[in-house]
């Protein structure tokens, strides 16, 4: 394949090992990255001496979201001289329209997870944050460590989620709980309510995985295809495809929320560490609790047993 610059490709034993490989930036996610991730994984579906997928990150954290850089994310233009295209370049006020299409761009890349005949092991560590997570859930199986920070911090004030899969992972109510406030839990919290299949210690996450991936490479790969999809199908049938395509337009529209607004004016005018910062001050650690009270300080930090 051709030479990579944001992953790295490693089919090796039965198994593709993608790696997100943007440690400095916590493995945020871009256009760029996720059309390599893309490219990748159809790569890895089509050679026959793959039999699953290990999605991991290089460095501290799983992926801690979306990079935020601004003209960053736009698709490419058609490239046409004398066309107008939805690259944010042009466009001084782009309708919601222009914003979906993009969104829906992006989910096109990601949702090969889903669609792709080969099964998919997400390796999460340390944090997997917002778009972290829009990846992680597409995967077929999650495998966190006990202590990984897992949430999605800008639905507070950048829209909503633009793939959601929380549903058919932990139910409608902590996927409320969760989406509505934007706090985190930890990976051990996480397996406790099924947001994801198993949390292990951090010490252990890759033998766990690459054992996973072991017993996966002694099955004949049509046989490992048919029985992913069709639970996957089951899914379809209980909407899950056609609710990552709603989930794209409700990003949209939530976009044009005033709380979403001011959040960017703020990062316009002040920067982005100063808009984090601002959303983030009254939610103090910002943590959810799975089991027991969520007792405070006044901070708004959890108080530990």
């Amino acid at each position: 394949m051709d030479e990579f610059e944001h992953i790295i490709y490693e089919p090796v034993d039965g198994r593709a090992r993608i790696t997100l490989n943007r440690p400095a930036k916590r493995n945020a996610l871009s256009v760029p990255l996720l059309e390599e991730l893309s490219r990748a994984l159809w790569e890895a579906d089509n050679d026959k001496g793959v039999h699953c997928v290990i999605l991991r990150g290089a460095g501290k954290s799983f992926s801690a979201g979306y990079d935020l850089t601004p003209g960053l994310n736009n698709p490419p233009t058609g490239g046409a001289p004398g066309r107008t295209y939805r690259d944010g370049g042009i466009y001084a006020d782009p309708t919601i329209d222009d914003d979906i299409w993009r969104l829906e761009y992006s989910q096109r890349l990601r949702m090969v997870l889903f669609d792709m005949h080969k099964p998919s092991i997400a390796q999460v560590h340390g944090h997997c944050l917002a778009g972290g997570t829009d990846i992680a859930l597409l995967c077929d199986m999650v495998i966190a460590a006990d202590d990984a920070v897992i949430g999605f911090p800008p639905a507070r004030d950048l829209g909503s989620l633009p793939n959601q899969m929380w549903l058919y992972h932990c139910g409608p109510q902590w996927a409320k709980r969760l989406l509505l406030t934007g706090d985190t839990i930890t990976g051990v919290e996480a397996a406790s309510i099924g947001l994801v299949m198993k949390a292990v210690a951090a010490v252990d996450l890759e033998a766990e995985v690459e054992g996973l991936a072991d017993r996966l490479a002694m099955i004949d790969a049509d046989l490992l295809s048919s029985n992913k999809r069709i639970v996957n199908m089951g899914l379809e049938l209980m909407g899950a495809r056609t609710l990552q395509r709603m989930a794209a337009e409700n990003d949209g529209r939530a976009h044009l929320a005033p709380g979403t607004r001011s959040f960017r004016q703020v990062a316009k005018d002040k920067g982005l560490k100063a808009a984090l910062e601002g959303r983030d001050a009254g939610f103090g650690d910002g943590r959810a609790r799975v089991h027991g009270p969520e007792r405070r300080d006044a901070d708004g930090n959890l108080i530990e047993d």
